[in-house]
């Protein structure tokens, strides 16, 4: 039996790296890649000359059970995503899925992923949080919200930066203008911006700058009636 590893990959700066992940990169007899331009870049940069296949949310019901096969011969497979953790709002479910079914070694490694700074450096409470991810576009988007707004840990999402300033303004209808949040973006990038307020004051300032880049939105939970209580104390 061959083993898939799955590797995070830089969020942005290509400096968060890990030695480890280099190594197993270049150690694999294949990388599965979502896109395999952007991917060429980083292995370049690291001078890994490792054989790459492309495996994305298009192809990859398709290409399961013939990297079952290949694992299964004894091949070692190394699983990437654009940016962060596999499988994290990214292609990789299903295939690792696959591999505990068929009695195949998984191993991930631990590395960036965008939404676990965001938490921590948000100042919301982070003992107990839900990661949302992206909200579905249209069909069950208010069953969705309606959900969230009675949710009391802090919440994740992940959000386009053309629908940010539409998203803030719906977050205010479910979960009021006054509800704390922070916005994340371009994380460990050049032009990293933290903006923490309220629903109203994150809106306005997006409004006035429209948002480029890498997005993910942090929102606290609704406060219960004995916290309430408390703070009003």
């Amino acid at each position: 039996m061959g083993k898939l590893f799955i590797v995070p990959t830089p969020i942005g700066n290509l400096e968060d790296m890990t030695f480890r992940a280099i190594r197993i990169l270049k150690e694999v007899d294949l990388i599965l890649a979502e896109d395999t331009r952007t991917s060429g870049k980083l292995l370049k940069h690291y001078e890994i000359g490792t054989h790459m296949y492309s495996h994305h949310m298009h192809n990859e019901h398709k290409t399961v059970e013939n990297l079952i096969s290949r694992l299964k011969s004894g091949e070692t497979i190394a699983l990437i995503s654009d940016a962060g953790t596999p499988a994290i709002s990214d292609p990789g479910f299903l295939l690792t899925r696959a591999c505990v079914e068929n009695g195949i070694t998984v191993e991930c490694l631990p590395g960036a992923t965008a939404f676990v700074p965001a938490l921590v450096n948000s100042g919301l409470p982070n003992d107990k949080f839900v990661f949302e991810g992206f909200l579905p576009d249209k069909k069950g988007k208010q069953t969705r919200y309606l959900a969230l707004a009675e949710e009391t840990r802090t919440m994740i999402l992940y959000v386009s930066p053309h629908k940010l300033v539409k998203t803030l303004a719906e977050f205010i209808t479910y979960f009021g203008e006054d509800r704390s949040i922070c916005v994340s973006r371009e994380l460990s990038k050049l032009h990293e911006e933290n903006v923490r307020g309220t629903v109203r004051e994150v809106l306005t300032h997006f409004e006035n700058k429209p948002p480029k880049g890498e997005i993910v939105v942090v929102v606290g939970g609704k406060s219960t009636m004995k916290e309430n209580k408390k703070q009003s104390e």
